[in-house]
């Protein structure tokens, strides 16, 4: 089966599977010279001029998948020799040149770069040419191209240079380690450092979960990789490595919408923090929209620190498609809860160096988010998060959100931003082409995964109680199979792709709110008209519990009702207590 899109992935994922195959049985320093030789093992060429040259560039990607030079703070790495010195030439008049009359290229060009030789042929003057690209634009023969290499074309902030060796060297002011250039570049000279090796550390040192618990937090772009597997075999998966258990990112997600919403709200003008490429870029090309930038954590950071409050001695581990996480790990303020941060590339590494292939796991659940949560993942989703957020907190404001696919699109926003023309108050920013599914760190990448997304999003589970919540009707309804629900009060049959997904939350399943179904059925039996329960001051993805206390035995219990029956005595109950328990934070720490 095939994992990767292309021959580079492949090649980078062989040199970390055997990283981490000799970190697992210790033995990777004793045999880290030999690592080369095992992945070419003939005497043969199968990439370079020579098997010493394949060698000699292996080393250097072996040095990168242990972590790289540790002088140099920037995740994205140049590996000098295996740059191929790509033909650079800029913008170029080709053999297409019919010697035309028009002379387009000639007028539209202000430097006067173009000149013609004495067949009437176009030539461009180096020593004048800006590289505007005007001349390409009018030929009317497509004759003048541009010849500037891959990385550079990658790169949108413009941080990649060519040195005097006419080899590729990154800007470390400019670059946002959004990591572009890394699936670009055709023979894989640039790449980023992987922690592979501290991710491996923390498990055996855990002693399966004994001295402190390792949590993987997982990005909700995980639902467009792994497709030749069920998602709920990629969590399987990650358990049978040694997670005490999977968290979703989206998690996070639903804890900044609702946080960021109300400081857009405050301040009239805000930029996301989500992607922390996006929040380079400002630093680094617009410092003075800084102050418009969301005080709020990325997702991320928001749910490893809400874990390490509530288990201070445990290892969070992100895994996501984003390079750029790898550098908002070692920033001050997310450094003390972020471990270690790994692509979807590195996870794959991780099951097959332990020979586990997730194909034959059983299903496990992942069902920590909500819909707009799991969205983030795509670009315009964060915006319709705040939007939902807004609407849930009754925040009275007009957002005129300003989705922005890809850096060039945020360069385009923030430009007018700084002018003060920008038609709108809030700016999602997504570095990469798509949001997160566009990332480096993905397995396969196209239009496909915003769909994987969306549907992702939407996803539900059989027994899953839900509320379905529109202007015109509220019900309450148990998932009875993938293409039905039946209403929890009358027992009436509804089919499931009649529901709008937006309109849908998770309160639990049968198991986590029997009091809630026995509530209903008691309000109906007993004639009472059934009460509507908003949400409370927080948006998660499943309902909020309330702690109620039975007003005849005095037993407390968790429910999501303002009232229902006690199953002890039959007396009612009544919430007895104003802390706010939350579904998914109790099941993600038991």
């Amino acid at each position: 089966m095939r994992k990767f899109d292309t021959k580079v992935q492949h090649l980078k994922y062989k040199v970390l599977r055997e990283v981490a195959r000799q970190a697992w049985a210790g033995t990777l320093l004793e045999n880290v010279l030999d690592i080369p030789k095992i992945i070419v093992p003939n005497t043969t060429p199968t990439m370079r001029c020579c098997v010493y040259k394949e060698r000699a560039i292996l080393a250097e990607r072996v040095k990168i998948a242990m972590g790289g030079n540790a002088e140099d703070p920037n995740v994205i790495q140049v590996i000098d020799i295996a740059c191929d010195e790509c033909p650079a030439a800029g913008y170029e008049v080709t053999d297409s040149c019919r010697g035309c009359l028009a002379h387009r290229c000639e007028d539209v060009c202000k430097r006067g770069a173009i000149w013609f030789d004495n067949d009437h042929v176009a030539h461009i003057d180096k020593s004048k040419c800006v590289e505007c690209g005007q001349c390409a634009k009018v030929c009317p023969y497509f004759a003048i191209v541009n010849r500037s290499r891959p990385c550079q074309n990658a790169c949108k902030v413009k941080a990649i240079s060519i040195t005097e060796n006419n080899a590729a060297a990154i800007d470390k002011t400019k670059c946002i380690q959004c990591g572009a250039c890394v699936y670009q570049c055709p023979f894989g000279a640039i790449t980023d450092r992987s922690y592979i090796l501290n991710v491996i550390d923390m498990i055996q040192k855990s002693d399966d979960n004994k001295n402190y618990k390792v949590y993987a937090v997982v990005a909700p772009s995980i639902s467009s990789q792994f497709t030749y597997a069920k998602l709920g075999q990629v969590i399987s998966g990650l358990k049978k490595l040694g997670f005490h258990t999977v968290i979703e990112a989206a998690l996070g997600a639903d804890m900044v919408a609702m946080a960021e919403s109300r400081e857009l709200a405050e301040k009239g003008m805000l930029t996301s923090s989500c992607c922390p490429a996006f929040v380079a870029y400002i630093k680094s090309a617009f410092p003075k929209l800084l102050p418009l930038v969301s005080h709020n954590p990325s997702p991320m950071a928001a749910l490893a620190q809400y874990i390490k409050e509530n288990d201070p001695q445990s290892r969070v581990v992100f895994i996501g498609p984003c390079t750029a996480k790898k550098a908002e790990a070692q920033l001050e303020k997310v450094k003390p809860y972020v471990d270690a941060v790994m692509t979807f590339e590195e996870l794959q590494v991780l099951y097959d160096s332990r020979d586990i292939d997730i194909t034959t796991l059983p299903e496990d659940v992942l069902d920590n988010a909500s819909y707009f949560g799991r969205i983030f993942a795509r670009s315009g989703g964060l915006s319709d998060a705040v939007a939902q957020a807004m609407k849930e907190q009754n925040i009275d404001f007009a957002l005129k959100a300003v989705p922005c696919d890809g850096i060039e699109a945020c360069r385009t926003a923030l430009l007018k931003a700084s002018k003060n023309l920008l038609d709108g108050n809030f700016i999602e920013g997504m570095a990469c082409i798509g949001g997160c599914i566009g990332g480096a760190g993905c397995l396969t990448h196209g239009e496909k995964n915003k769909a994987d997304v969306d549907r992702y999003g939407k996803e539900i589970y059989t027994q899953d109680v839900i509320l379905y919540e529109t202007q015109e009707e509220i019900g309450y309804f148990i998932v009875e199979n993938e293409e039905t629900a039946v209403d929890v009060v009358w027992g009436e049959v509804m089919p499931l792709n009649g529901l709008q997904a937006e309109d849908i939350k998770v309160i639990g399943n049968l198991i986590d709110c029997p009091d809630f179904i026995e509530g209903m059925g008691f309000y109906r039996d007993n004639e009472i008209e059934i009460p509507y329960i908003p949400l409370l001051n927080v948006q998660m993805s499943a309902y909020p519990y309330l702690k109620l206390e039975c007003t005849k035995c005095k037993h407390t219990v968790l429910a999501c009702q303002y009232k229902a029956k006690c199953k002890d005595c039959g007396g009612f109950l009544k919430t007895g207590f104003t802390t706010k328990v939350y579904r998914e934070k109790e099941k993600a720490f038991a």
